[in-house]
């Protein structure tokens, strides 16, 4: 559905010039959820208004649905952005419309008939959950009411593809969920392909199928969401990844001498991140019975990762050298991955 293909991005001005995006390339499937973090600065929305060609790459290609929109004349462009919805962090409502009439202004420009308008709107307030708002005003609206407004616009036109610019950053988390949910359901019963800029790691978790991680202007690292909550590979994903999952030391192994390597008579202190079946085994209760060690929970988390079980589970282990690499040797074998946090005696 959508193709970026080494978009380059560069601000000219007399101070100098700003490179926001190099070398961009993307693949973005139809019908997925599609996530695109990182940290204030890193050209989010700068790549994501490259999709629309609110921003014209300064080189590179973007197709969306087989077509090249950076070939296009400005009336092309106005024509294909039809097939695009946006919504915005602040909404940008019109304030002195209603919430009918705010949905309604995108037809209104097309040049529909007010009986057309209301075959359009009606069901869209439906959708998204404002049909008994309709002639109320922006100002008389909660910001999770305005959001949905936005997105019902956004909609009007019937897109295939649409675009999120940090559309939950300015609402509370429980708002964020109900926006998230409405969001899931339009991508299912629509089918429509949604990008998601954002820097918060818990919406992508929640929502994405395919994550890319921004940093600098440049794409460092790229995958399923699965894939990447279980394997980050750069440190900055790793570190956005850290924050949804609690993985921070308690204070008393945190202020432990911990060294690196292992020698005999050392304790030593691991995290394990148990996938799919395997956090269904008791694989605690199988260390302590078959290989005679010592075993201390302290701190553990089970959640489901798109239906698939995933814990993590930081223990400490105390055993003799032999028993201590039969464990380790049989947590392999489990198909575990094992974070060892250090060893100290």
């Amino acid at each position: 559905m959508i193709e970026l293909q080494h978009i380059n991005k560069v601000y000219h001005s007399k101070a100098g010039d700003l490179q926001a995006l190099t070398d961009i390339n993307l693949s973005i499937g139809e019908g997925e959820i599609f996530g695109i973090i990182g940290l204030s600065g890193a050209g989010k929305s700068t790549l994501v208004r490259c999709i629309n060609m609110l921003e014209t790459p300064t080189s590179g290609t973007v197709i969306v649905d087989g077509k090249n929109m950076t070939t296009m004349s400005q009336s092309e462009l106005r024509k294909a952005r039809q097939n695009i919805g946006m919504i915005f962090q602040h909404f940008n409502l019109l304030s002195t419309r209603t919430v009918y009439g705010n949905v309604a202004f995108p037809l209104e420009i097309q040049g529909m008939s007010k009986d057309e308008i209301k075959k359009k709107v009606d069901p869209l307030l439906e959708l998204v959950g404002l049909t008994d708002r309709g002639d109320h005003y922006p100002s008389q609206l909660s910001g999770g009411q305005k959001q949905r407004v936005g997105i019902a616009r956004a909609l009007a036109s019937n897109p295939k593809v649409l675009l999120c610019d940090e559309a939950t950053s300015a609402l509370d988390p429980q708002t964020t969920e109900s926006i998230l949910t409405l969001l899931r359901d339009i991508n299912k019963r629509l089918n429509i392909t949604i990008v998601m800029i954002t820097h918060q790691m818990n919406v992508v978790k929640e929502i994405c199928d395919h994550i890319a991680v921004i940093e600098g202007g440049k794409i460092i690292e790229q995958g399923t969401m699965f894939d990447i909550f279980t394997n980050p590979q750069n440190p900055t994903t790793k570190e956005f990844v850290a924050t949804t999952q609690h993985e921070e030391l308690p204070d008393i192994i945190a202020r432990l001498p911990l060294k690196k390597n292992y020698e005999p008579g050392d304790d030593a202190y691991v995290r394990l991140h148990f996938i799919g079946e395997s956090a269904k085994e008791p694989v605690i209760a199988t260390l302590i019975k078959k290989y005679d060690i010592n075993v201390n929970i302290i701190a553990g988390n089970l959640e489901n990762l798109q239906e698939i079980p995933y814990g993590t589970l930081l223990i400490g282990m105390d055993a003799d050298e032999a028993h201590m690499k039969k464990a380790m040797d049989y947590l392999h074998e489990n198909k575990l991955q094992i974070e060892v946090i250090g060893y100290v005696r």
